[in-house]
């Protein structure tokens, strides 16, 4: 049975920029499906269940499965008969050189940032466009725009989602379907805080660590996650009919 409201999917919507999209969106009265790897997190879903009441859902998908992918959409779809949104969240970072790049680290990254991001998009455009209407948004990165050293893989993964969402853009233009990408500076996630614990029990201290990242950017403040899922919303609107094949920088004036 078709819902009234439109139906969301985030993938790696447990933490991070995802949580925070999921978040935006169900506040705005759009029904969430959450989609990660692992499946629903107990202590998140009773949080946000006390939130949002029904408007957040969890389901497991691994992004890198195409049957993975159509088993977590055809539930949906059961359920609500529509999908209207796609959120592409999920993503995995992990740093190696290029002399010393393992396969396991360049196949996991472009599997799940990338190839994830196709296979999910794969799964829900046919519907979509049945339905004449459509928002789909890919979380991708500055790095898509700058390399970094050692960040071969995640440059490679980021880059290409640029290059894919072109093509969706013009896909689906026909069909009321909108393909967009956001790509963030350091945001301040679950991931990067992380890596500032790693940093200070190396030995640094931790006011340092923080400044130094607060310093990357001219502003000299971490972008927030709320800050992206803002954005997010906007673009998944109606108001943003004629906004394809776009990526916007949230760098808050940094080259990374």
């Amino acid at each position: 049975m078709k819902s009234q409201k439109k139906i969301a999917i985030v993938t790696g919507g447990l933490s991070g920029i995802g949580r925070a999209v999921a978040r935006r969106l169900a506040g705005e009265g759009t029904l969430v499906r959450i989609g990660a790897r692992r499946g629903a997190d107990a202590e998140l879903s009773a949080e946000l269940r006390a939130e949002f009441g029904e408007a957040i859902s969890f389901g497991q998908v691994d992004v890198r499965d195409s049957e993975s992918c159509a088993r977590f959409v055809g539930d949906l779809v059961v359920e609500h008969g529509q999908v209207d949104i796609l959120v592409n969240a999920a993503g995995v970072y992990e740093e190696a050189a290029v002399i010393d790049h393992s396969d396991r680290i360049w196949d996991d990254t472009l599997d799940t940032n990338l190839t994830g991001t196709f296979k999910m998009i794969r799964a829900v455009m046919p519907l979509m466009k049945q339905r004449g209407w459509g928002r789909i948004v890919n979380i991708a990165s500055v790095a898509a725009h700058q390399g970094m050293a050692n960040n071969a893989a995640y440059c490679a993964s980021k880059a290409g989602l640029l290059g894919l969402g072109r093509c969706v853009s013009l896909e689906g233009a026909a069909h009321g379907i909108t393909c967009t990408s956001i790509s963030p500076t350091w945001v301040e996630t679950e991931m990067l805080k992380k890596f500032i614990d790693d940093e200070v029990a190396a030995g640094a201290p931790r006011a340092e660590v923080v400044a130094k990242y607060e310093a990357s950017n001219p502003q000299g403040k971490l972008v927030q996650p709320d800050e992206i899922a803002a954005l997010a919303a906007f673009l998944v609107s109606d108001a943003a009919r004629a906004i394809t094949m776009e990526d916007v920088q949230v760098n808050a004036g940094s080259l990374w």
